[in-house]
């Protein structure tokens, strides 16, 4: 099969071959009457005088030697760790002291596939990729914050069927066994990407309100001083039972178009960061362990967890020192 953009096919250039060894033509009519130019001609006639009539055959473009190139035993080491943390390519490429272009190159020629269609504790592939072109940053630290919360399954002593397996988490009585869910209240700030979050028995509106001033609270010793705005979805708890908080804190409220949850998407990669690395991280066997590991890891995430989307840095770096 010929290159896409080559100007002549083999036959082409068997043609073109034959008018000058044969016919005796010039070179440089011969390259003109075919579109091409005078050094291609004489490139084709070259190979065919020394290979023959395989000479005319297209070849790969792929150089015969990359002494650049990444060292196998480095990308073996970044596959492996790759398949080991199911961590992004910054975290690798800042583990192994290399570029993290050179990492994601390196993964997409392994075919490995993005974290975001994986499971976060098997790494299977679970869903298709979705991707949203439009991003924004708040000059400063309070000008909007994101708010949101996700519902995840509680945890039944002893551990669900990651813990014992599926046989033994299908009995009867543990089908009909109600777990609840636990409610993971979180507000992120739009600049430094500084995150509070909670896990509340329910969503409604007073606990809503409730959590709102103990987050900007939260924030207020980090040194965010005052929140503007405050971004959220349409939920009937957001949008009637927030005013008096709202109000007292001096901000004011956005809500994001009905059915458009990417436009409140700070937060809801924050949701999906939260499944990852401490929701489904590990094995837990009791709900509590798991609301114990919470604010240990709330605290790694503002204070040490690199975010690529702040040149590397945690949330605090880009907070002044109350």
């Amino acid at each position: 099969m010929p290159h896409a953009n080559a100007r002549l096919t083999v036959h082409g250039r068997q043609l073109l071959v034959d008018r000058i060894l044969i016919g005796g033509r010039k070179p440089a009519h011969v390259a003109a009457e075919l579109g091409v130019s005078r050094q291609c001609a004489y490139r084709w006639v070259r190979r065919f005088l020394e290979e023959g009539p395989a000479g005319l055959v297209d070849r790969s473009s792929r150089p015969h030697r990359c002494p650049r190139r990444t060292k196998p035993e480095v990308e073996l080491a970044i596959v492996e760790l790759r398949r080991s943390s199911r961590r992004g390519q910054q975290y690798i490429a800042e583990a192994l002291n290399v570029p993290a272009r050179t990492v994601s190159t390196i993964l997409r020629r392994h075919e490995l596939p993005y974290l975001r269609e994986c499971d976060p504790l098997t790494g299977q592939i679970i869903r298709a990729s979705k991707v949203t072109a439009v991003r924004y940053e708040r000059q400063q630290p309070g000008e909007l914050v994101h708010m949101d919360v996700k519902k995840i399954g509680r945890i039944p002593d002893g551990g669900g069927w990651k813990a014992r397996g599926r046989p033994g988490s299908q009995t009867q009585a543990r089908k009909k066994a109600k777990i609840g869910y636990d409610y993971v209240h979180s507000v992120v700030d739009d600049h430094s990407r500084l995150a509070y979050s909670e896990i509340l028995a329910d969503e409604r509106g007073a606990t809503c309100a409730a959590f709102l001033q103990r987050a900007a609270d939260y924030f207020r010793a980090y040194g965010i001083k005052h929140i503007d705005a405050i971004m959220t979805d349409n939920a009937w708890a957001y949008r009637w039972s927030l005013r008096d908080v709202v109000s007292r804190l001096g901000a004011r409220q956005v809500f994001i178009r009905p059915h458009c949850p990417w436009q409140n998407g700070k937060v809801e990669r924050y949701n999906r960061t939260l499944q990852t690395e401490w929701a489904y991280r590990q094995v837990f066997t009791t709900n509590d362990a798991r609301c114990a590991a919470l604010a240990p890891w709330l605290t790694h995430y503002n204070n040490q967890r690199r975010h690529s989307a702040i040149g590397g840095q945690p949330p605090i770096s880009r907070l002044s020192p109350t």
